[in-house]
């Protein structure tokens, strides 16, 4: 794919190494020559210095072709403006950071197909930290209606030595939950585990749950013998 990024901060050059890591080809536009040079030789992307709400910039920095574009600047107002460009020239999929929630539905109305609210996902995992603090990780689905877990499974604990079968069985894991993800120690890949995949001590899991089960999650996969 070609990516399009509006914006060298932070999450701009993150979000472009990571793509790029992955073997998509990213263009990133800022105002900042240093940002553009630092984008070039050690993010290895491709930089246009100027405006990301300039036209001609734009043009030159390939948004026709795009397959999609990021709006990471500095300011709301000028992420709003970066996406009603897109969607002018037709770029497939459209994502942008938003600081503030008042620009939610402007940046819906404007084309943006995903809003990122960055004050809302740091306090989110903040508190999700502070309430679960056995939970390695917690990612929230489709409005905090749906929960993905990554738990460790301490030595001693119940489901060591037993299939994901026979989790499923037991009456006291949560009918609404699912072991989507396993990873054996020391640093394996993490796979998708079938009915036979035996869970060992020190390993990692990932589960989907709802927000109501997740104490109960927690407290059956990591209970001690």
């Amino acid at each position: 794919m070609y990516v399009l990024i509006g914006g060298a901060g932070l999450i701009g050059f993150s979000l472009a190494q990571q793509l790029i890591e992955l073997g998509h080809t990213v263009a990133v536009v800022d105002i900042d020559p240093n940002a553009c040079n630092y984008a070039r030789e050690q993010v290895g992307a491709m930089a246009f210095e100027g405006s990301a709400v300039n036209t001609q910039v734009l043009l030159e920095a390939g948004i026709r072709k795009a397959d999609a574009i990021a709006a990471v600047l500095r300011e709301d107002a000028l992420n709003l403006a970066l996406v009603t460009l897109a969607k002018h020239y037709g770029v497939p999929h459209i994502l942008t950071r938003m600081r503030n929630s008042d620009f939610a539905e402007p940046l819906r109305l404007a084309g943006a197909h995903r809003i990122v609210g960055a004050i809302d996902l740091a306090v989110s995992t903040m508190v999700s930290a502070i309430e679960y603090p056995q939970i390695e990780s917690m990612m929230h689905f489709d409005r905090g209606q749906i929960e993905v877990l990554k738990l460790s499974l301490p030595k001693n604990c119940y489901v060591v030595g037993r299939s994901v079968a026979e989790i499923a069985r037991d009456a006291r894991f949560p009918r609404d939950s699912l072991i989507i993800g396993y990873q054996s120690p020391p640093h394996d890949n993490l796979i998708i585990p079938n009915g036979s995949t035996v869970m060992e001590p020190n390993s990692t899991v990932l589960i989907v749950t709802k927000p109501g089960q997740i104490h109960q999650v927690i407290d059956f996969i990591q209970g001690c013998l």
